[in-house]
Formats: structure tokens, sequence, C-alpha cells
């Protein structure tokens, strides 16, 4: 994955606007977070082949950045902290957000077919 650059991703996610897309979504402090400090509270979510039209999507410019998808029903679906995106040899639009230790902390994914379990 490489850091993101606003205007390639922006371009990226403008070519999934406006047709059915399977979206992965999760974000997570670590499945085991409470277990290494009982003070932490763990909390995450996790969406995968969702099933979504897009017409608008947008990258922040500020980084960490925020990914926001302007839904065709009105509804929205964003991922703040995205800071690596990668288009991937099966043409799915990988975007994910690594924190300061270099662990993932929000992925967002985009793809034409569904994503495997």
């Amino acid at each position: 994955m490489e850091t993101v650059e606003i205007t390639k991703l922006q371009e990226l996610i403008n070519s999934f606007a406006n047709e059915d897309v399977y979206i992965h979504l999760e974000t997570t402090n670590g499945a085991y977070a409470s277990h290494f400090d009982e003070k932490v509270f763990n909390a995450g979510c996790f969406i995968r082949n969702v099933v979504v039209q897009y017409e608008l999507g947008k990258v922040t410019p500020e980084a960490p950045h925020r990914v926001g998808l302007k839904l065709a029903n009105g509804g929205w679906i964003y991922a703040q902290g995205i800071t690596h995106f990668e288009l991937d040899g099966q043409g799915r639009l990988l975007m994910a957000g690594h924190d300061y230790e270099g662990k993932l902390a929000v992925a967002l994914e985009i793809s034409k077919t569904p994503f495997a379990y």
C-alpha cells in the first residue's frame, strides 16, 4: 500500500461512482485490547459485501484522511483515519488507516465483485 496521494485516491474513488459496488468497512482498536489493559474499552465495527451505489466520493485534505461516500439514497458511509491505499490485482480499491504503531485501525474497501470470506 502507498501513502495517500489525494488526487490519485480521488480519481480511484470517482471510478467506482454511480454503479453497484460491494463495500467492506471495519474499525478496530484491537480484538484483544482489553486483555492487555482492562481500562481499554474495546470497540469496533464490521460490514462486508453490502451493495451500495454512491454518487459522490470525497477525500479530505488533512491527514489522516476522511473518505466519505454519499449514497444515491441520500445516506453516507465514511471512514476517518485513512493513511494508505492501493488498487489491487483484482481491481478492488483498498484503503486503510494505520495507527502510530503501524497497527490497522480502519479499513474501507470498494469492489465490483464480492469480497471472499
